[in-house]
């Protein structure tokens, strides 16, 4: 590791340095310093889990569930004039410029699972006020920020939240004490023709940054690319405000932050230079680490590896045959990509043909797309007998995984529920498979409830709702000979059919599992802020991860507010949290959506609120089940079950309950709504 520690402006003419000392607004001290490596903690400060590991910071802690870290140079620099009177004309004000230059890695143990990233930041503290651990960089209280704090950060973001304008999980961006950004790129460099080329930031490869700030003109310019590639000419991202000057103080640390929450992300800092009196020093990027998940797989003899040398050979020229005889055999055959199979004779239920569809649908064009997703695009068609339908594309890479994705297919084709979207039929052609659903006319929950304040969902409607879904869902689990686990319950994925009564939709995550079966899945999927707890260990869906998903819906509807809110207090950021906190403060109801005031029933209000929270229990042997949820709601008899978890509703770690008080007995909260 070199390190070279700031160093002071030659004196050596001493009329020049009281001339200097005479005009300038900043110190005359310098600050010039790089790190090729990190052997030691001289010259840095570590906040919370940052450290030392071996020639690298990593900013965060892996054995930890929530962790947050920030690594800052240890003396301030000079940044900012401090006037005696404050100005409201950003323009006046003189700012110093610096140039930073840096190589960072960052790793997810599963490539599936939310990603986090990184922050380079100037801040007049190393621990700004209000901040969320675990969320946020480690830097920002929320999406809205109350005053202009001084605290600028360049994000390296590998995740994306639609709530904050992400444009994708892996882009930079420019806060300003705000986790919104103000401007945003995809990560990715301009090569020498001017092509753009994309960088995927969350692979482990080695990425080096640089960042350019121009006081006099309020600019920042800041470009990535992979270790080994020279500096682009064009930044990958620039912006210029004068507003940025109220962002910035006089003196100011700087450094980098990250945070994670339930998954690990490794992110790591391998070497940094910086310079606020020219460019900063070239950093030597050779003999850097490289950092991949480590293999199980133990070191093989020389014997061995010539074995499948020779064993990769031979199927080489195996499989070059096989093509060649299958190739033969294809053309001397010319099949009909569409001929219907064997084994396709017996699937139910109805086989469309493609021209069908394609009628239907208007050739799938895009006036007719409903929408689109990681499973697929959903047009809206219709029949030639009139029949209104959603038709699904999903595309699959071989035969013999689409035959066994029909088999499962088959099975939901199967599932018959009014509180289920009906699967009407399917189509192939080649290895694209389309699925044919009952249209639903209203569209999703959510848009009711979030989406159309001008005409909002009344009380009556959405309990109604609700009551369907919890009957499709315990249809799905208890009703059938198989156990269905949907995997992603959530607001938008429950449909409003012509008389706006609920179906349960979207299985493209759905798992059958045999009655008594234990699930056996390692990949995390769902949607944040409706996933349970367990999961982020577990990774094994059961029923009791989609009751959870269910309660958390039940709270939404009920209280107007999405999972995760981010423009209220911080205390009533987590719907969940912020419920139980109003239950055990016995004053629930006011987290009821204002805008359906009046129009409920308090004890009835209350008796669903409940039920959320029940449904929320950390422990998911303490839920509900579906088929306890629905006497619930529907006023039938009350199961022996749910007693216990109602009573334990006002501790959140299965702890002794609170002062206030126990739970009422169950009879009051038998409320019904006509079906």
């Amino acid at each position: 590791m070199a390190i070279t520690t700031p160093t002071t402006t030659p004196t050596l003419f001493f009329l020049s340095f009281l001339l200097q000392l005479h005009l300038s607004p900043f110190p005359i001290l310098a600050l010039d310093f790089l790190f090729n490596s990190f052997t030691n903690g001289t010259n840095l400060t570590f906040i919370n889990d940052a450290r030392l590991d071996a020639t690298v910071i990593r900013m965060t802690n892996d054995s930890n569930q929530y962790s947050f870290g920030r690594a800052f140079y240890t003396r301030k620099i000079p940044i900012k004039l401090n006037t005696s009177t404050s100005t409201s004309n950003s323009n006046s004000t003189s700012l110093s410029s610096f140039s930073t230059s840096f190589v960072f890695s960052i790793l997810p143990q599963i490539a599936t699972s939310p990603g986090f990233g990184l922050a380079f930041l100037l801040c007049n503290t190393t621990s700004p006020p209000g901040a969320l651990a675990s969320q946020y960089f480690g830097l920002f209280t929320n999406a809205t920020s109350p005053s202009d704090f001084p605290l600028l950060a360049v994000e390296f973001d590998t995740g994306q939240n639609p709530e904050f304008n992400d444009p994708n999980d892996n882009h930079i961006g420019i806060d300003l004490n705000n986790i919104e950004s103000k401007k945003t790129e995809t990560a990715g460099y301009y090569n020498s023709t001017g092509g753009f080329v994309p960088v995927r930031m969350r692979s482990g490869e080695n990425i080096r940054a640089w960042i350019e700030f121009d006081g006099g003109s309020f600019q920042i310019n800041v470009t990535v690319a992979p270790v080994g590639v020279s500096r682009p000419l064009k930044p990958t991202l620039s912006y210029q405000d004068p507003a940025i000057a109220n962002y910035l103080s006089s003196d100011m640390y700087v450094g980098f932050s990250a945070s994670k929450t339930n998954w690990i992300e490794a992110q790591r800092v391998l070497a940094w230079s910086f310079s606020d009196s020219g460019t900063a020093r070239e950093i030597n990027t050779t003999n850097f680490p490289v950092f991949k998940l480590e293999s199980s797989s133990s070191s093989l003899s020389g014997g061995a590896i010539a074995g499948i040398i020779i064993g990769c050979v031979v199927f080489v020229v195996i499989c070059v045959l096989g093509f060649y005889l299958w190739w033969r055999n294809k053309k001397a055959k010319e099949e009909d990509e569409d001929e219907i199979e064997d084994w396709e004779l017996d699937f139910w239920p109805h086989r469309f043909s493609y021209e069908e569809l394609s009628v239907a649908t208007g050739d799938f064009c895009k006036e007719r797309l409903l929408g689109s997703g990681g499973f697929g695009r959903v047009y809206k068609g219709t029949l030639e007998n009139k029949m209104q339908v959603a038709v699904k594309c999903v595309n699959h890479d071989s035969k013999q995984g689409l035959k066994e994705f029909m088999a499962e297919i088959e099975s939901m084709g199967r599932l018959q529920h009014k509180n289920l979207v009906q699967m009407r039929g399917w189509c192939r052609k080649g290895t694209q498979l389309m699925l044919v659903y009952d249209y639903m006319p209203n569209g999703s929950l959510n848009k009711w409830v979030f989406d159309q304040p001008e005409k909002v969902l009344g009380w009556e409607q959405r309990r109604r709702i609700l009551v369907d879904v919890a009957e499709g869902l315990n249809y799905l689990h208890h009703g059938w000979d198989q156990v269905v686990i949907h995997r992603d319950i959530k607001s938008s994925n429950i449909l409003l059919d012509s008389d706006m009564r609920g179906r349960l939709g979207d299985f493209g995550l759905a798992k059958l599992y045999q009655q008594g079966e234990v699930p056996n899945t390692t990949r995390v999927v769902g949607t944040l802020g409706y996933l349970a707890p367990e999961l982020a260990t577990v990774t094994v869906p059961t029923s009791a991860s989609d009751v959870y998903s269910f309660g958390v819906v039940l709270l939404e509807v009920a209280c107007g507010r999405r999972p995760i809110e981010t423009s209220v207090v911080e205390e009533e950021v987590v719907l969940i949290d912020w419920v139980r906190e109003l239950y055990g403060k016995e004053c629930v109801l006011r987290a009821v959506d204002e805008r359906i005031e009046g129009e409920y029933d308090a004890r009835d209000m209350e008796m669903v609120l409940k039920l959320g929270l029940a449904c929320c229990h950390p422990d998911p042997q303490r839920r509900p089940t579906m088929k306890e949820m629905v006497a619930l709601l529907t006023g039938e008899e009350v199961p022996e079950a749910p007693r216990q978890v109602l009573s334990d509703l006002a501790r959140g770690d299965g702890g002794a309950a609170e002062d206030h008080g126990q739970v009422e007995e169950v009879a009051p909260l038998q409320a019904t709504i006509p079906v």
